[in-house]
């Protein structure tokens, strides 16, 4: 069973990296503001990494385990409010949140074979604070094995 999460994980890992490394190109080429070319180029070390750790984790080394847990930690935390802005995830996401407005709200959000990075000095009106439950679960995972 093990062997199966850790590979599930690494498959998730390799395809979200993948997926985002080529996604980041794109936002890189042609070059834009600086502004934007910082964030692809952020985007692009993100993924690349995310996607080395998820090749190493498939391939059964130590420090793909080691590597993925930085990666799965980096995936953890959705924050979206007007003052900063910080998402990740590489491959899939469960994301539980809370709204902060007169009447906040939990919601759910998932989605399976896609990636994204927001990073931003900004964000939406109404604040997001959240996390990944998948990246949680998948840390945990590779935690106590």
């Amino acid at each position: 069973m093990r062997s199966f999460l850790f590979r599930l994980i690494g498959i998730l890992e390799i395809a979200g990296g993948f997926y985002g490394v080529v996604s980041m190109l794109r936002r890189l080429f042609p070059l834009g503001s600086t502004h934007d070319t910082l964030l692809a180029l952020v985007g692009l070390l993100l993924f690349g990494f995310i996607l080395f750790a998820g090749v190493l984790l498939v391939e059964g080394s130590e420090q793909g385990v080691t590597l993925s847990r930085v990666a799965q930690l980096l995936q953890l935390p959705l924050i979206a409010t007007p003052m900063l802005t910080y998402a990740l995830h590489s491959g899939a996401y469960i994301n539980v949140y809370a709204t902060m407005q007169m009447a906040p709200r939990l919601g759910i959000d998932w989605h399976f074979g896609s990636q994204n990075f927001a990073w931003a000095a900004t964000g939406p009106a109404v604040s997001r604070l959240g996390i990944n439950l998948l990246a949680l679960l998948s840390w945990l995972v590779l935690r106590f094995r």
